[in-house]
Parts: structure tokens; C-alpha cells; sequence
């Protein structure tokens, strides 16, 4: 499969989906992409997931064991379209900024 040239936005989640398409994920079909948000500590993480589940997402909570920072985790599967991608973090800002927490970007596992 030959792939075309396809112009992303010049910032941070331009490049991740220009490095995806490169790396030949299929932008027809739905993904399985995973946003971050980073909250200050647990009792502020568990907020953040109380306003997410209100919302109707489904995330989980983790501590990093090197780092102990905590990290809300939202999985979503969807197409990847840059415009969907930011309107997504900026729900996800609006429902955990209250919390002090804020998104940390946003990732899709690929084989």
C-alpha cells in the first residue's frame, strides 16, 4: 500500500499523526486512542474520573511508581481526525482544570 502525502497542522499533535500515518495506521478506520491527564494527586485524580464518568467516558486512575505522579487515562475509539483530537482535550481540560488537572497528550498503540 502506497501512501500519499498528507498535510498535518505544524504542532505537537500534527506531528504524532503525521508520525502515525508514516508509520501506515489506517486514518478509515476507528483507532483506539488513549488521552492522558495529568492530576496534582490521587484525591484530585479521583474527582477527575467522578467528572468523566458523569460525562459518560469511561478512564481509569494509575500512580507511576518511578515518578508517583498520577495520571487519568481515557480511552476512546475513534477515527484519527486532528480536529476531533483537539476538541477531545479541550472537554477533557474543561471537565479537570477544576481539579487541577490537565491534559497530557495522547497516544494509539500500534502493532
Amino acid at each position: 500500500m502506497k501512501l500519499f502525502p498528507k498535510k498535518f497542522p505544524n504542532d505537537e499533535d500534527g506531528q504524532v499523526l503525521k508520525m502515525l500515518y508514516k508509520q501506515g495506521v489506517d486514518f478509515n478506520e476507528p483507532q483506539d486512542v488513549e488521552f492522558f491527564i495529568a492530576v496534582p494527586d490521587k484525591q484530585s485524580g479521583e474527582a477527575v474520573l467522578k467528572s468523566f464518568k458523569d460525562d459518560g467516558l469511561i478512564c481509569e486512575l494509575e500512580q507511576d511508581d518511578e515518578t508517583e505522579e498520577w495520571t487519568c487515562y481515557c480511552l476512546m475509539k475513534m477515527l484519527l481526525n486532528y480536529e476531533e483530537i483537539i476538541d477531545i482535550q479541550k472537554r477533557l481540560d474543561g471537565l479537570s482544570i477544576p481539579y487541577g488537572g490537565q491534559t497530557d497528550g495522547w497516544g494509539v498503540m500500534i502493532d
